[in-house]
């Protein structure tokens, strides 16, 4: 059962992204149809990028979830996946523990017990004993002519939130930017963060007009939401920056 590594591949995205957005953008205002304006991508690029930076940052999103993306993950918690689908508008679809036996479950390590060898040879020694548990149970199932999920389903019950799963996602752009604000946050758990890290990354990549400037929440406020109690501590608190701006 070896520990395994985070793996995020963009698999699809939605194409012409930029002219897609300026077209739902331009059709809010213009008396033009939808369909000219996205013709007109070629000839006014340029113009299309500053339009479209000058709408996400003024906040009128709507126009964003037109487009959308679509990643295969793999190297995450079952622990990561039950945060992930929390968030309402994407889709998923993720690997079964019904139909997928178990009976070499791969398993994520927390930086803070891979770190501590006397937590993690615990923490190994945890997840070899289910793993054993998990391998008796399905053969005793066997025994009594139950196999397959039917089988499976009920097995799985002592399968640890570590045991490792693989899951494809699709957001569009304006849940995405939601999904950054809260999971890129330096409060945020260890895990999510790493995995939204690397999906920003990739959505810098492919569309900068849309995720150039975008980052936790925070950072698009310039101050902390969390409170004094759960602040991290990089930015001033809420209520510190509304009592300077009523002083002035």
């Amino acid at each position: 059962m070896p520990e395994v590594q985070l793996n995020v591949r963009l698999l699809e995205m939605s194409q012409n992204a930029v002219a897609l957005i300026f077209a739902a953008c331009r059709q809010c205002y213009s008396s033009k149809f939808s369909g000219e304006l996205f013709d007109e991508k070629v000839q006014n690029a340029e113009q299309q990028t500053e339009f479209i930076r000058k709408v996400v940052a003024s906040g009128h999103e709507s126009p964003l979830e037109h487009v959308k993306f679509t990643f295969a993950i793999e190297g995450v918690s079952r622990a990561l996946t039950h945060q992930l689908v929390r968030h309402r508008i994407a889709s998923f679809s993720q690997q079964s523990q019904r139909y997928v036996k178990e009976t070499k479950f791969d398993y994520v390590v927390p930086p803070s017990i891979a770190e501590d060898e006397e937590l993690k040879k615990e923490f190994v020694s945890t997840m070899e004993l289910i793993q054993s548990s998990y391998n008796k149970l399905l053969e005793q199932f066997t025994l009594k002519g139950r196999v397959g999920a039917r089988a499976n389903q009920d097995v799985r019950f002592v399968l640890p939130q570590a045991a490792e799963t693989k899951i494809v996602v699709t957001m569009n752009c304006r849940e995405l930017i939601h999904f950054f604000h809260q999971r890129c946050c330096a409060r945020a758990q260890w895990e999510i963060k790493r995995l939204a890290d690397q999906m920003l990354e990739i959505c810098r990549q492919k569309l900068p007009e849309v995720f150039g400037q975008t980052a936790a929440k925070c950072d698009f406020l310039g101050y902390c939401p969390e409170g004094k109690d759960f602040g991290c501590g990089r930015l001033p608190l809420k209520e510190v920056v509304l009592t300077s701006k009523e002083k002035t």
